[in-house]
């Protein structure tokens, strides 16, 4: 049985969304993607959020509002 993780690093992250990670960043850094969170010191990425939001179930919600595409 294999496991995805819930929270993701950002090597990870992009590899489930079949990017590179600087792919992942310009997309955080312009505003189209949310933040990781900070957990601990560490930064992960919330897989279900990004999910959702690439599926287009929180266009216009959350922190990453408004979704710029």
């Amino acid at each position: 049985m294999r496991h995805e993780p819930i929270f993701a690093s950002e090597a990870t992250a992009a590899r489930m969304l079949d990017m590179k990670p600087g792919q992942l960043r310009e997309l955080v850094e312009a505003g189209h993607l949310p933040r990781p969170r900070r957990i601990g010191g560490i930064e992960r990425f919330d897989m279900a959020e990004l999910s959702a939001i690439l599926r287009g179930d929180q266009i216009g919600m959350g922190e990453a509002a408004p979704i710029q595409w």
